[in-house]
C-alpha cells in the first residue's frame, strides 16, 4: 500500500520456518479438523509481527483482498488461511507475519537517497521457495543509474 499518509510492504526472503497448518489454523481460531501439511512462516516486517498478511496470486478474492500490482494481491483476513488449507485458496501464495511501514513522504525520501533500490516484482520472483537466491535474483534486475 501506498498513498499520501504513508507506505507498507512485505519483505519477502525471510522465511522463519515451517509449520504444521493446522496449527496455524488453531492459532487464528479456525477449525483444523483433517488439515494436513505445512505452511512456511515468513517475517513480513516490524510492525504489528502478530498481524497475518497473505501476498498471492489474484485468483483468490475476498471482500479484504487488495490487487497491488502485476497480478499480485494481498489478503490480511484469516479466511484465506481457511482457504488454502481446504484446496481453495490461490495457486502461489506466501504467508507473512508482519510488516514494513513508512510515514508519509519518508519512503520516498529514502530512495532518493539512495537507500533503497527498486526492480519490477513479478510472481516468479515473490514465489519462489529459494528465499535465500531471491536477493540476489532482485540485484540483477536493477537498472545501474551513472
Amino acid at each position: 500500500h501506498h498513498d499520501a499518509g504513508g507506505a507498507m510492504g512485505l519483505i519477502v526472503n525471510q522465511p522463519l520456518g515451517d509449520l504444521p497448518l493446522a496449527r496455524v489454523l488453531e492459532s487464528f481460531g479456525l477449525d483444523a479438523e483433517g488439515v494436513r501439511g505445512d505452511l512456511t512462516v515468513h517475517y513480513g516486517g516490524p510492525v504489528l509481527p502478530t498481524r497475518a498478511f497473505v501476498l498471492h496470486t489474484p485468483d483468490y478474492s475476498d471482500p479484504s483482498t487488495e490487487v497491488v500490482a502485476g497480478g499480485i494481491a494481498v489478503t490480511a483476513d484469516r479466511a484465506i488461511l481457511d482457504a488454502i488449507a481446504h484446496g481453495q485458496g490461490p495457486r502461489e501464495a506466501l504467508f507473512a507475519l508482519g510488516y514494513a511501514g513508512w510515514a508519509g513522504g519518508q519512503l520516498e525520501s529514502e530512495i532518493r537517497a539512495g537507500a533503497w533500490v527498486t526492480v519490477p516484482a513479478d510472481r516468479a520472483l515473490l514465489f519462489d521457495a529459494d528465499a535465500a537466491r531471491k536477493w540476489e535474483r532482485a540485484m540483477a534486475r536493477r537498472k545501474i543509474q551513472l
